[in-house]
């Protein structure tokens, strides 16, 4: 069960891991984290996507039995969808389970399957946001793969977050830059997401994800000529999470 987390808890338990934890690095992270009395009952929610072989990798090492969450919006590349079988076939992961939102609600959102062409966060929304949430109602936190190299968002995303006063997010690779994650993936001879090698450094939907040129943020091509950066579930009451130095910046 999770933990009773009241008003303020999360901020402080956050609080107390970044301090806690402030000078190890991603595996110290996960290692020692995982076990926490403050950190909770945790799951790594994982996209499958271009890096996502490193988190993948290094919980299937430190604590296989940790839930996987992959949300399946339906509207991924086959790619994607053919490497997350990949994985879960390679990586001696215990517990890696897909989510999906509901073919009602899909049905009664987006009918004829066109939602993302007009309003690209009510598709996040149905697809991808609400499904995440109803699955991480069990749990205190959540582990993610958010690294402050991959745009101008995220350049202060730290160890630990509060997301709101429900659950607390994990970023143990905030730190990895992507010489690090190539090194990794390299070190370990890892499977490459077969997107990667065609220009896609960040993969979401395949309608809304296109290829990066050299020289772009690594998050260009998601929602290309707009101005939407995230899928939403990194944001609270529909504002993005945000650490103590952007909210003081």
């Amino acid at each position: 069960m999770p933990l009773d987390l009241h008003t303020g808890e999360v901020a402080a338990r956050v609080a107390a891991l970044n301090a806690r934890y402030k000078h190890h690095g991603a595996t110290a992270v996960l290692e020692h984290a995982l076990k926490d009395a403050d950190l909770g009952r945790v799951a790594l929610v994982s996209s499958f996507g271009a890096e996502s072989v490193v988190l993948l990798h290094l919980v299937s090492v430190i604590a296989p039995e940790t839930p996987v969450l992959f949300i399946d919006t339906r509207m991924l590349f086959a790619e994607t969808l053919e490497y997350q079988r990949q994985l879960a076939d390679s990586l001696p992961l215990c517990d890696i389970r897909t989510i999906r939102a509901p073919m009602p609600k899909v049905s009664f959102e987006d009918p004829d399957g066109t939602l993302h062409q007009f309003n690209t966060d009510a598709c996040c929304a149905v697809r991808k946001v609400d499904p995440l949430e109803h699955a991480l109602r069990t749990f205190d936190g959540w582990i993610t793969g958010r690294k402050r190299y991959q745009g101008s968002t995220r350049q202060a995303v730290d160890f630990f977050e509060s997301e709101g006063d429900r659950r607390i997010k994990v970023n143990p690779l905030a730190h990895w830059g992507r010489e690090d994650l190539e090194e990794y993936i390299v070190e370990n001879r890892l499977p490459r997401h077969p997107l990667v090698a065609k220009g896609y450094p960040s993969i979401g939907c395949a309608p809304c994800t296109t290829a990066v040129k050299p020289g772009e943020d690594p998050r260009a091509g998601r929602w290309r000529n707009t101005e939407k950066t995230e899928c939403g579930i990194h944001f609270i009451d529909g504002r993005a999470v945000r650490t103590p130095q952007e909210s003081a910046a």
